[in-house]
């Protein structure tokens, strides 16, 4: 059996003329926690839309656990829940009575579930509580459960961790490590907070302007994270002739006219300068420097805000 939950080919979306996903191709794999990383509007929101079957893509196809017709991809629907654009509640009625609903709604017989997912987020002690009058926090939890109670194989969530305070977001976080470990359940989240992301996700998939500029497990990007060599000389593309020559496979990114970083390989110093050298290369600077994840997210997406 396949361990592949996800793939996309070339998915695009228009909108009168504006590219919202300009062929996205990524693939997500059972188990895994994987973190949608993008600034407001680069096309987060509309992926998930497109996977959740509430919008269609203007071009390019996906296959959701295996099956790619798409009778049988409603069908595998059953098995995803989702939260997009914040939750979705009635707010007169209370917790228990919202998560019923949507029990009813996703046809699950299971009376019990109700009360298993309600206790999974945590808020056995307030299911009587009206939904209006829940915090910021616990109406995500209800989202999430209301999201949970189909008994998914894939979550997918959009910006829960918006508008919650440090204590919420942890919870969150335990939350979803909770649901991942325990019911075996693939997790697909977005966010623009590269930093909380970091502390949940297992993979990392970078999107920028509608287009996917990056997927990073998470040993990958603490590498990239933690140390990087910076390189300043007289002549960049011959440079980075030598980094594709004697170190394949090494992230790099030419920052400016005489600017190169080099990423993860702080050891390969001593043997890049002999190189440049040996090229005849005058070199202004040749150097170690670490870098914040949020810094490394600015770097990716060419220096713009990610607010």
């Amino acid at each position: 059996m396949s361990d592949v939950i996800l793939e996309t080919r070339n998915l695009s979306k228009k909108y009168k003329g504006t590219v919202a996903l300009d062929n996205v191709s990524v693939t997500l794999k059972k188990n895994h926690i994987y973190g949608f990383i993008g600034e407001n509007g680069a096309g987060k929101s509309t992926f998930m839309k497109i996977i959740s079957g509430l919008i269609f893509p203007t071009s390019g196809d996906y296959s959701l656990m295996g099956e790619s017709d798409p009778k049988a991809i409603e069908a595998k629907r059953k098995m995803v829940g989702t939260m997009i654009e914040g939750p979705y509640l009635y707010p007169k009625y209370t917790v228990r009575q919202n998560v019923e609903i949507q029990r009813m709604l996703v046809g699950n017989p299971d009376k019990s579930a109700t009360d298993k997912v309600i206790e999974l987020v945590e808020l056995t002690e307030h299911q009587k509580k009206a939904a209006k009058k829940l915090s910021m926090g616990m109406k995500q939890r209800l989202g999430i459960a209301m999201a949970m109670i189909a008994n998914p194989q894939f979550l997918i969530l959009d910006e829960p961790i918006n508008g919650l305070d440090p204590k919420n977001i942890i919870a969150l976080r335990n939350m979803l490590k909770k649901i991942n470990e325990e019911r075996e359940c693939t997790i697909f989240v977005s966010s623009h907070i590269l930093s909380e992301l970091y502390l949940l996700a297992t993979d990392f998939i970078f999107i920028h302007k509608g287009r996917i500029i990056e997927t990073d497990t998470h040993e990958m990007l603490e590498e990239k994270c933690s140390q990087y060599i910076q390189v300043k000389d007289s002549n960049i593309p011959e440079t980075v002739t030598i980094l594709e020559k004697h170190f394949p496979g090494t992230s790099y990114k030419v920052e400016a006219d005489d600017t190169v970083k080099i990423y993860g390989k702080p050891e390969m110093k001593t043997e890049l300068s002999k190189y440049l050298m040996e090229a005849g290369i005058l070199i202004s600077e040749l150097s170690e420097k670490e870098q914040s994840l949020e810094d490394y997210f600015m770097t990716i997406t060419g220096g713009e805000a990610n607010a």
